[in-house]
């Protein structure tokens, strides 16, 4: 590793969002030095030496030789080859989701990084969203959770499923928040523009009774990308197009944890009066990507575990394929019975 007070790293993948990756790294001059990057369409990497100044590598090897840690923001069937030519070299690296395409690579990465010793994170960046951020430390036991994650037709995206593409990211967050195991899954799709589901939903039930409920759809006319948390003491919405969050919380009236607070609304209910307070915790505006990034630098410079784990990411994997064979279950078994 670098003996100087930044790391040095290159950057595989400047497409659209590799391009905004590499906007971010030069932000972090303090922790990145950007050695160069890797990309085999001629017409992305010209546009980004001109832009940036940044050398192009015309081999993966090339770059990985350079670096103490890397930056994969190449498509997702590529993302294992990426990431294991990387741990073979021992090299830190960030991994932009879905993990990998399969569940194997997913599993082989995690072992051979384990292995090698390398920290590796996954770019969940929900997680950096300030609608979750101004909710992480409050003390949640969602029992019910509604999702919604909707978005209009972009082909770049189309390389994956809507799973693997859009409501991965709620399923991560529903993950980090719920905490127990999935017991069931039920599921159905539909490719409306592309050749896998479009549009999707899927009810998770985990085995302490939460249930989730998860809509994603890119062929939406309209953005949302909305949660809803339900829990015995509590309601909690989170938008995170909007970045903003909103807590209503119901407690006894000589409850201990009473807040000080003057906008209490009494209400009356089968289990007698209750107070609830509606609040809206205050927001930061951060970068969500950029703070992920100097997350990851951060947890290799102390050999800590980084925010989003490669375990973290494997979760969320599997969880999405496991909707989407329920998917495929459901289509195989419907055209089985039309035919």
């Amino acid at each position: 590793m670098s003996n100087h007070n930044f790391l040095k790293i290159g950057l595989i993948g400047v497409g659209h969002l590799g391009k905004i990756h590499l906007k971010c790294l030069l932000e972090l001059p303090e922790i990145w030095q950007i050695v160069g990057f890797f990309d085999p369409s001629d017409a992305n990497a010209a546009k980004i030496e001109a832009e940036f100044g940044i050398k192009r590598f015309a081999q993966v090897e090339e770059l990985l030789a350079s670096c103490d840690a890397v930056d994969i923001v190449s498509p997702t069937v590529s993302h294992f080859e990426m990431a294991e030519k990387a741990v073979r070299r021992k090299l830190h690296f960030f991994i932009e989701k879905p993990l990998t395409e399969t569940v194997e690579e997913g599993r082989q990465l995690l072992e051979m990084a384990a292995r090698a010793g390398v920290i590796g994170q996954v770019g969940h960046v929900e997680r950096f969203n300030p609608a979750f951020l101004a909710v992480k430390n409050l003390d949640l036991g969602p029992m019910f959770i509604e999702s919604h994650r909707l978005s209009a037709f972009q082909p770049r995206g189309t390389d994956v499923s809507v799973i693997l593409d859009l409501m991965i990211h709620d399923l991560d967050l529903i993950l980090k928040m719920v905490k127990s195991p999935v017991t069931s899954v039920s599921a159905s799709g539909v490719a409306v523009l592309s050749d896998t589901p479009d549009i999707a939903n899927a009810r998770v039930e985990f085995e302490n009774g939460c249930v989730a409920n998860l809509t994603a759809s890119r062929i939406s006319l309209k953005q949302m990308r909305k949660m809803r948390v339900f829990q015995p003491d509590a309601y909690i919405s989170l938008d995170f197009l909007e970045k903003n969050a909103q807590i209503v919380r119901l407690f006894e009236p000589e409850s201990p944890d009473l807040p000080v607070a003057d906008h209490f609304m009494e209400l009356d209910t089968p289990r007698g009066k209750r107070l609830m307070l509606a609040e809206q915790p205050e927001t930061q505006p951060v970068n969500a990507i950029k703070m992920e990034l100097q997350t990851f630098g951060e947890s290799i410079w102390a050999r800590s575990a980084p925010l989003v784990t490669l375990g973290d990411g494997l979760a969320a994997l599997e969880l999405a394929h496991r909707i989407l064979e329920e998917i495929n279950f459901r289509a195989t078994r419907f055209l089985g019975n039309t035919i």
